[in-house]
């Protein structure tokens, strides 16, 4: 099939190269003309494990093409996904605005039958807006599909190549029968393509990230009960994740979660019920114990200093929202940061992916190391944001004589609290015994 993607952002740019893997020829669109001449030349925008090696591929062998030139894409494309952004608005709506604005363009320039797909996370009720906005100037048949991405960053190829389902809206049997061939190769494990209608289909996507979301929120509040009642959380989590009504994922406790799906969803799908007269109770505590949780570990590290932060240096493990990506929207690092900074402590962070973002962020607001180790030199303690993989197994000994206290805040609960206990640190992490808290070091 001959495939438009307008948008090369995260979903959009994975997409449009997994569609070019399975034979389809794909050209995506994007405003950015510098973006544009670098994925030309091979270079991929974002960091996504596995991407590069499909992205390159299909570019060597003619599949996928980039341009910013929406009219020169239009004619040929059957299919055209719309996988542009959707950020929230300032009373946490999602502003649809970039959406109806190509929808409107797209009518004037179509001359023939295409399916259009709403690839990005839309509120109920888009689908109807956007072939409104498509029908103003269109002077042909059309179709309106919704089709939610459920793409996880650091597994976005394997979650694209071999999805658990693939969902779709559409009222329209032509729609249909074209996106059931387009999506054949990709569930060949006989894992279910589902159709729907369209307000389903966008409902899909905000209930399921947003059930996640509540999820790993209840999941940190038991771990923050079970600091004050003496529980391990880690016994409590096995003991919950062996129920298979349950199931062992999405039951880690840590500092909160973020990232560009989850916080945004969640209080998108909260202003959708609020604008129907509908009230979230539950996204309402979702939002709350997850905006607490970022810096849950900030009053413990005060009080370790003895309520004084001021010339205090905390080296700073894992600035992204989560490991195996650059993406650090919501990223409960920056919370702490901007907590620990205005405390009067100072920051050494490292991340194996993220730094450029953070400094484009920061910028000299705090320092940046080039190891995990270099973070370390003449810091007063460690705080672990990210459960990177080379964290979960470093070198002590070096930790050790780099650091001036043996003291860790892990906001991942990535170390056993015996070995921490035999080695005299003080070792605080979520939902379990704090070791050595009677001996700091």
């Amino acid at each position: 099939m001959n495939i438009a993607v307008i948008g090369t952002g995260y979903v959009g740019l994975v997409t449009g190269t997994c569609f070019a893997e399975t034979g389809n020829t794909v050209v995506c669109v994007d405003i950015d003309k510098k973006k544009v001449e670098k994925m030309r030349n091979g270079e991929v925008p974002i960091y996504e494990p596995h991407l590069d090696v499909l992205f390159q591929r299909n570019i060597k062998q003619g599949r996928i093409s980039f341009t910013t030139d929406i009219e020169e894409v239009v004619e040929d494309a059957q299919i055209i996904f719309l996988a542009l952004p959707t950020p929230p608005g300032e009373d946490g709506s999602a502003d649809l605005s970039y959406v109806l604005d190509v929808a409107e363009h797209l009518g004037r320039l179509i001359t023939d039958y295409k399916i259009i797909v709403d690839k990005s996370t839309v509120p109920v009720g888009t689908a109807e807006k956007v072939r409104e906005a498509v029908a103003k100037n269109a002077q042909c048949d059309f179709d309106i599909v919704s089709n939610p991405e459920f793409l996880r960053e650091g597994y976005a190829v394997d979650d694209f190549m071999k999805p658990d389902r693939v969902v779709v809206g559409t009222s329209s049997a032509r729609a249909q029968k074209a996106m059931e061939e387009l999506y054949k190769p990709f569930i060949r494990q006989g894992n279910p393509i589902v159709f729907m209608d369209e307000k389903s289909a966008e409902l899909t996507k905000y209930a399921a990230n947003s059930f996640l979301a509540t999820k790993i929120t209840f999941m940190n509040e038991i771990a923050n009960f079970c600091e004050k009642v003496g529980a391990d959380v880690d016994k409590v989590r096995m003991g919950m994740g062996t129920d298979s009504r349950i199931g062992k994922r999405f039951l880690f406790p840590g500092i909160g979660y973020g990232g560009s799906c989850f916080p945004k969803d969640v209080q998108a799908l909260h202003k959708s019920g609020k604008s129907e007269g509908f009230k979230f109770e539950i996204l309402d505590a979702v939002m709350e114990v997850n905006d607490r949780q970022k810096t849950v570990l900030f009053n413990p590290i005060k009080e370790y200093f003895g309520g004084n932060l001021n010339g205090v240096r905390i080296a700073l493990w894992g600035l992204s929202f989560k490991p195996d990506t650059d993406d650090i929207r919501e990223a409960p690092s920056l919370y702490m940061i901007e907590k620990l900074t205005s405390a009067g402590a100072t920051v050494h962070a490292f991340d194996p992916e993220a730094t450029e973002n953070v400094k484009n962020l920061l910028g000299h607001r705090i320092d940046y190391a080039d190891s995990q180790y270099d973070a370390l030199e003449d810091a007063d303690a460690l705080l672990i944001c990210t459960e990177w993989s080379a964290f979960r197994n470093p070198d002590f000994s070096k930790i050790s004589e780099l650091l001036n206290n043996k003291v860790i805040f892990d906001g991942r609960n990535l170390y056993d609290n015996d070995k921490m206990k035999e080695m005299g640190y003080f070792y605080k992490s979520i939902g379990r015994e704090t070791v050595n808290e009677n001996n700091p070091s």
